[in-house]
């Protein structure tokens, strides 16, 4: 059986699982999904947003849908994935399944959380009915067969005037204890009006089990509210990962969301916000640094639809061996978006003989009183200046090295956890497998 057809199997069997919000709006939401994923299946190359990656690599498996028991792990076989240095709330799964034994949640001054339970409770139904399965889109198939099968993820809801004290963190884990599973969390995240949040997000596999996640996070950003989300993708070369991120802010908001692509087999990220309001400024930063035959797409979209508003976008890329990467920028400026500033910035390094690069900036402007701007550059090292290094004594791995961290580092400057910028500097490093002796 075709992977479509177990999950259009399996989707009624989900649905009466365990007796689950079948009264609530989210049932009708669920069943609309399904059906526009029967229609549209999985997307293909013919489809122009998906023209330069290929799923067929990793749809052939035979996924399980369901995990078929709980899974406990032990917190010192795992603490190297979370940032341990410092004090955090936690939100962890383990297989899709939600570990209380790891996690840290809170419902005191805000709501830190499980999906599931507010999905259940009388308490939070206003807010699901009102947020949840809003900005996502009704019509991307990846995004709908998410929609689907939505159980289990994050749920945060952080009132207004409020500023959380620690970052929170959600982690993934898969055990392996399938050997070919698929993963679908749900997030929501809902930041009221002067309220501040950090968010730190990580998908891990355990071992080389064949695992794909298609995860869909909605993020509600309301009236001065400061969001800075950090997603770490640094997985097992048998992990691959559809990641969906839709962003709505309201007036004079700072959503910031930081991407670091580092491992996987395939990994794309599509990553969409909407403007509804003035004096809004949105911030879209990445990192890529991948080789053998991995494959990272960076899919980005920011409507501008009011005035006076900012987006700083820059996404860097650094490919070896016969790596593959994808950034397809586009920027939509409506014309009601006067005063609008939009910049946008793909610099990629191939370092690789086989490794490659598609990249599509683009910009679509209705209005006049503008300014915009994108640029994308694809090279390799400059020769003189690794000559200059080495004359001065430093071997050409290191110069090599010292170059490319060079080249990433003014995205990773634009970390604000201090304990996480150390993390993505070493992990950089590990990555250009030389030893930089200092971090960042």
């Amino acid at each position: 059986m075709e992977l479509k057809e177990k999950l259009l199997a399996s989707f009624m069997a989900f649905e009466n699982k365990g007796n689950i919000d079948l009264d609530s709006s989210v049932h009708e939401i669920r069943t609309e999904a399904i059906d526009t994923f029967e229609k549209q299946g999985f997307p293909t190359k013919k489809d122009e947003e998906w023209k330069y990656t290929s799923l067929k690599s990793i749809l052939k498996y035979d996924y399980s849908v369901f995990p078929k028991g709980e899974t406990t792990i032990e917190l010192k076989n795992v603490k190297k994935y979370f940032l341990h240095e410092i004090e955090s709330y936690k939100i962890v799964f383990i297989d899709g399944i939600y570990s209380s034994f790891l996690s840290d949640t809170t419902h005191e001054g805000a709501d830190i959380c499980l999906l599931s339970s507010a999905l259940k409770r009388p308490k939070y139904k206003m807010i699901i009915d009102h947020y949840f399965g809003t900005i996502a889109s009704k019509s991307e198939s990846l995004t709908t067969l998410n929609t689907a099968f939505s159980k289990e993820g994050a749920f945060i809801n952080i009132p207004k005037n409020t500023v959380l004290p620690k970052p929170i963190q959600i982690v993934y884990f898969s055990t392996g204890t399938e050997s070919e599973i698929l993963l679908q969390p749900r997030n929501l995240v809902v930041v009221g009006e002067n309220s501040h949040v950090q968010i730190y997000e990580r998908h891990q596999s355990l071992n080389d089990n064949v695992i794909l996640t298609n995860a869909v996070t909605e993020i509600f950003a309301h009236k001065r509210a400061i969001i800075d989300f950090y997603k770490v993708q640094n997985d097992k070369k048998t992990a691959s990962l559809i990641d969906n991120t839709y962003v709505q802010q309201k007036e004079s908001s700072i959503v910031s969301v930081n991407t670091f692509s580092f491992g996987g087999k395939l990994t794309r990220n599509n990553l969409e916000f909407y403007h509804e309001g003035e004096h809004i400024t949105s911030n879209l930063n990445g990192i890529t640094i991948i080789g053998n035959k991995q494959h990272v797409d960076n899919h980005t979209l920011v409507n501008h639809k009011f005035e006076n508003c900012e987006s700083h976008e820059l996404y860097k890329g650094i490919y070896d061996d016969a790596s593959t990467g994808v950034f397809n920028g586009k920027v939509i400026v409506e014309k009601e978006a006067q005063k609008t500033n939009a910049f946008q910035q793909n610099n990629n390094v191939l370092i690789g003989d086989k490794a490659s690069i598609n990249a599509k900036p683009q910009l679509e402007i209705f209005a006049d009183d503008v300014k915009c701007s994108h640029g994308c550059t694809i090279g390799q090292l400059d020769e003189k200046a690794l000559f200059y290094l080495q004359s001065r004594g430093i071997p050409k791995k290191e110069a090599k090295a010292l170059m490319l961290f060079a080249f990433g580092n003014d995205v990773v400057e634009k970390i604000k956890i201090p304990a996480l910028k150390s993390r993505i500097s070493r992990l950089i490093a590990e990555k250009l497998n030389v030893d930089l002796g200092f971090e960042m």
